[in-house]
C-alpha cells in the first residue's frame, strides 16, 4: 500500500511524511516548491521532517506529469493537501488560487478516480463557513456565503469531492483546518509573524483592533486528525464527509499574543489596524462528528504551543528572526 501526500514539503504535509512514515507506511510526495514563501524554508523543513520521503517536484497543472506519477506509484490512498494557501493573497493573486485550488483539484480527483485509488483525504478550511457562520461552527451550517476567493475555492472543492463520490464512487473524505500552527510552521500566519517579530523588537499589525478570536490548532493534533480520517473511509451513499479538525477552544488575540510575550521575554509593539478583507472575526470548531468518527480529540493548548514556536523562530531565524 502506497500513500501520496501532495504538498509534502508543506507545513502539514512535512508532518503528515513523517508519521505516516512513523507507521512503516510507504509513502510518496509530490509538491511544486513555489515562491508564496522562501522555498529554502520548505527544503530546510523536509530535511529536518522527513528526510527519507521520495518528494518529486510537480506542480498540480501538469496533468502528464501527475498521471505518470500516478502510473509509476499506484497509490491506494491519496491525502491532498497541496493548494495556494492564504486569505489575502487571494485578493491580488486570483488567478493562483482557480490554477492549483480548482484546476489542479480537478486534474487529482479524475487521477483518483480513474486510477482505482480507495480514499482520497483532501485539505479543506475553516475559512469556508464565511458570513453564514455561527460558533460553534458544525459541519452542518451552510458555506455559500464565502469572505474571500480561498474560501470560495475551499468550499468549491467540497462540492466536486462530493460529484465524484456521486459519480463515480469515489471514497473522499474533506478536513476543515482551523488556523494550524507549530514549529516549521508557514511564515506568512499570525503565530509565526508575531514570534519573529517580537523577538527581533519589530511592530506588530493587530487587526479589527484586537478584537478576534481564534481557534488555533497545534500541528501535532491535525495530524492525529488527519491519519484518523484517513483510516475511516466514508461508507455512506453518496461515500464522501465532511470534518472539522480544530481545537474547539477560541483565543483572544490579545491573550494569543500575551503568550508569545512571555515565551520571547520581551513586549510586543502593537500597531492596532482596521478589519482586513476577507478574515473572519471568530473561528471555533465544533469537532464532536470527528470525535464520534475516528476519536479525534486535540490535547495541545496555545500555553504548551506557542512557547515552541518561539523557541523554534529562535533557532531558525536567529535573534533578529
Amino acid at each position: 500500500m502506497t500513500i501520496l501526500v501532495t504538498g509534502a514539503a508543506g507545513f502539514i504535509g512535512s508532518y503528515v511524511c513523517r508519521a505516516l512514515q512513523r507507521r512503516g507506511q510507504a509513502v510518496i510526495g509530490l509538491d511544486n516548491y513555489n515562491d508564496y514563501y522562501d522555498p529554502q524554508i520548505k527544503r530546510d523543513r523536509v530535511r529536518a521532517l522527513c528526510p527519507d520521503t521520495d518528494i518529486r517536484a510537480l506542480d498540480l497543472g501538469d496533468r502528464d506529469g501527475l498521471a505518470a506519477l500516478f502510473d509509476e506509484a499506484a497509490p491506494t490512498r491519496v491525502i491532498h493537501l497541496a493548494a495556494q494557501a492564504g486569505v489575502r493573497y487571494s485578493l491580488t493573486h486570483p488567478h493562483a488560487y482557480v490554477d492549483s485550488n480548482l484546476a489542479g483539484f480537478v486534474n487529482l480527483l479524475e487521477l483518483c478516480r480513474h486510477r482505482g485509488v480507495q480514499h482520497l483525504a483532501y485539505a479543506s478550511s475553516s475559512s469556508v463557513y464565511g458570513d453564514s457562520a455561527v460558533p460553534p461552527f458544525s459541519e452542518d451550517q451552510r458555506i455559500d456565503k464565502p469572505r474571500s476567493l480561498y474560501a470560495a475555492t475551499k468550499a468549491a472543492n467540497e462540492l466536486m469531492a462530493h460529484t465524484y463520490a456521486h459519480l463515480y464512487g469515489l471514497r473522499a473524505t474533506g478536513l476543515r483546518f482551523f488556523t494550524v500552527y507549530g514549529p516549521w510552521g508557514r511564515p506568512d500566519m499570525a503565530p509565526l509573524l508575531f514570534s519573529r517579530a517580537v523577538l527581533a523588537g519589530r511592530p506588530i499589525e493587530v487587526f479589527n483592533h484586537g478584537r478576534m478570536r481564534r481557534d488555533f490548532t497545534f500541528v501535532d493534533d491535525i495530524v492525529a486528525g488527519v491519519l484518523g480520517a484517513l483510516d475511516h473511509p466514508p461508507q455512506d451513499d453518496p461515500p464522501h464527509r465532511v470534518f472539522n479538525l480544530g481545537n474547539h477552544t477560541p483565543v483572544e488575540l490579545e491573550r494569543f499574543i500575551a503568550v508569545i510575550e512571555a515565551a520571547a521575554g520581551r513586549p510586543a509593539q502593537k500597531v492596532y489596524k482596521p478589519m482586513q478583507p476577507g478574515d473572519m472575526i471568530e473561528t471555533m470548531a465544533d469537532t464532536a462528528r470527528a470525535k464520534a468518527a475516528f476519536g479525534f480529540e486535540p490535547a495541545t493548548s496555545i500555553d504548551t504551543g506557542l512557547p515552541q514556536v518561539v523557541a523554534w523562530c529562535r533557532e531558525y531565524f536567529g535573534d533578529n528572526a
